[in-house]
């Protein structure tokens, strides 16, 4: 059966990459455009979302945007993944300062003087304002990204919350040495670090800030002038707005663009935390772009 999608999609190159960040090898998926891109973007993905989920939006920039695009995997996930998930001592910091700057000087060595953006899909967006080599970082894109805490979640989402962090979950990491995200609906298995600092960040007021100045950097965005924009979506229970406005003060500085993203006002019945990249959501996407 043809992809319906096809005629989008003609003319751009899917290449398949091997990276490094750190000891790692990190697999990526980069898509070009078949002109001169205008940008260049480097996607990080959400906790536990494979980069193939976020295939028909890169090939959308390609095709229809002349926007280069990077999908990867984090370290021992998805096709990164070296080995049993029980066996990894990665943590979810590692994914954030490592393997997404990593991404970064990835994309610079293929599209050097190209403006390079970052779309970051929830864990993709949540710990850039505490990374460093940013200077030719021309533009933030967060998407569903935010500090969440368990209490800003909306019931009957709340409660379903409260047992991934507070239940059975917790007690299958410390049985398996790893997040069983198959048997316990999650979808995806994760290191069992990846798990508990995640865990610790979802249950404390102010998710990661405690931390900082410790054993994570200070936040130092507002120094580089980098325009943000923040999506949050209306009816996302995992990261709600007021998630999202709190993620933006940590971005800080002037520079900055919010705005709520309602299924009803772009015609679609639903979007949710993951449905922003979904390919029947395919008309919310130019929204997520800088206007000319």
């Amino acid at each position: 059966m043809l992809d319906r999608h096809a005629e989008h999609t003609a003319g751009i190159r899917e290449e398949a990459l091997r990276f490094a960040s750190g000891e790692a090898v990190l697999a990526g998926q980069l898509y070009h455009p078949g002109g001169t891109a205008r940008a260049a973007v480097v996607l990080n993905g959400a906790t536990g979302v494979p980069q193939r989920f976020y295939r028909h939006f890169a090939r959308w920039l390609a095709a229809e945007q002349q926007i280069a695009c990077l999908t990867f995997d984090y370290t021992d996930f998805g096709d990164s993944a070296r080995g049993h998930p029980r066996r990894s001592k990665i943590t979810m910091a590692d994914w954030a300062l490592a393997d997404q700057p990593a991404a970064r000087a990835e994309m610079r060595r293929h599209y050097a003087g190209v403006p390079l953006w970052v779309i970051g899909h929830s864990l993709g967006a949540m710990l850039m304002p505490l990374q460093n080599d940013l200077e030719d970082v021309a533009r933030m894109i967060v998407v569903a990204g935010g500090l969440v805490h368990h209490h800003d979640h909306p019931w009957p989402y709340r409660a379903l919350a409260l047992a991934f962090w507070f239940g059975h979950v917790p007690l299958a990491v410390r049985a398996l040495g790893y997040l069983p995200g198959r048997a316990v609906g999650f979808g995806a298995d994760l290191p069992a670090g990846v798990f508990w600092q995640w865990r610790r960040w979802c249950t404390t007021r102010g998710s990661y800030l405690p931390e900082t100045g410790q054993s994570l950097p200070l936040p130092r965005w507002a120094e580089t002038g980098i325009p943000v924009d923040l999506f949050a979506l209306a009816d996302d229970d995992v990261v709600p707005p007021p998630a999202v406005w709190r993620l933006g003060e940590v971005f800080g500085g002037a520079n900055q663009r919010g705005t709520v993203l309602a299924p009803r006002d772009l015609g679609l019945k639903a979007i949710g935390h993951l449905g922003a990249f979904a390919r029947e959501n395919a008309a919310l996407w130019p929204r997520l772009l800088p206007q000319p």
